[in-house]
């Protein structure tokens, strides 16, 4: 049985590799909603019905577990999916509480979706664990799309976050959350715009870890030949181009990977 990893787009490729890294003997199928990315400038509503349609594919499919790698998704939909189906389903939040537990002293930056930073589930997160109330919220609805077009490091992108967080006395900071898993291709452009005490923090790691545990509980990990298969909103992706696509969006992670 496979694992599914599902986000609005490219993005939950990030989750998709560190699973693979640490789960190497399993199948997965990912699920991107090309069709509908971005979900972070949609309605609450409207995400809800989206993920529904997803899941209801990834179900038929049969898959043991589904990681939802997306936080906007997992704001909006993972309560009522959990409530739906029978079987692991793994969703993301973004590391704030990781970014606290390495410097409790200093603030926290968390970037995401405008539907994630305004969502209940990231009121109740930051009421949870910032206790000093040294957490703030930023949204950065562009990056999605710079990522889906694959513009990762050109000028608009440098002036887009340079104009976002010119706000930000960053000498008081320790950390910024990357709050949406699009954002960690976008390591290398922070790193040029974040002073060095400024350390960049994502979730991708907890999750997996999560996904292990859970697969643990219910005896579903397995050994096999390792694949994986691509769709785009219900379509399987068989085509060589877009296939050296998604590779080519995979090898610039691996070369995130490294970046703190």
């Amino acid at each position: 049985m496979k694992i599914a990893v599902f986000d609005s787009g490219i993005g939950g490729l990030s989750v998709l590799y560190e699973a693979r890294k640490a789960l190497p003997q399993e199948e997965f199928v990912f699920f991107a909603d090309e069709d509908n990315v971005p979900y972070g400038t949609k309605s609450k509503e409207e995400v809800q019905a989206l993920v529904a349609d997803a899941f209801d594919f990834l179900v038929g499919k049969g898959v043991k577990a589904i990681v939802v790698a997306c936080n906007t998704a997992t704001s909006a939909a993972v309560t009522e999916m959990r409530r739906r189906y029978d079987l692991p389903i793994i969703g993301m939040e973004p590391a704030a509480k990781k970014a606290l537990d390495m410097d409790g002293e200093h603030r926290v930056l968390v970037v995401a979706t405008p539907v994630t930073v305004k969502g209940n589930k990231m009121k109740v997160l930051i009421e949870h664990v910032d206790k000093q109330h040294l957490v703030d919220l930023h949204p950065l609805p562009r990056l999605v799309e710079y990522a889906e077009n694959q513009e990762f490091n050109s000028q608009a992108v440098l002036d887009y976050l340079a104009r976002e967080l010119s706000v930000y006395d960053f000498s008081q900071y320790s950390s910024l959350v990357l709050g949406c898993t699009h954002f960690n291709y976008f390591k290398d452009t922070f790193r040029e715009i974040l002073p060095g005490n400024v350390s960049l923090v994502d979730g991708n790691g907890g999750t997996v870890r999560e996904l292990i545990r859970r697969l643990k509980e219910r005896n579903l990990l397995e050994k096999n030949a390792p694949s994986t298969e691509y769709y785009y909103s219900g379509r399987r992706v068989q085509d060589k181009e877009e296939l050296h696509r998604l590779e080519s969006y995979l090898q610039r992670l691996g070369r995130m990977y490294a970046l703190t």
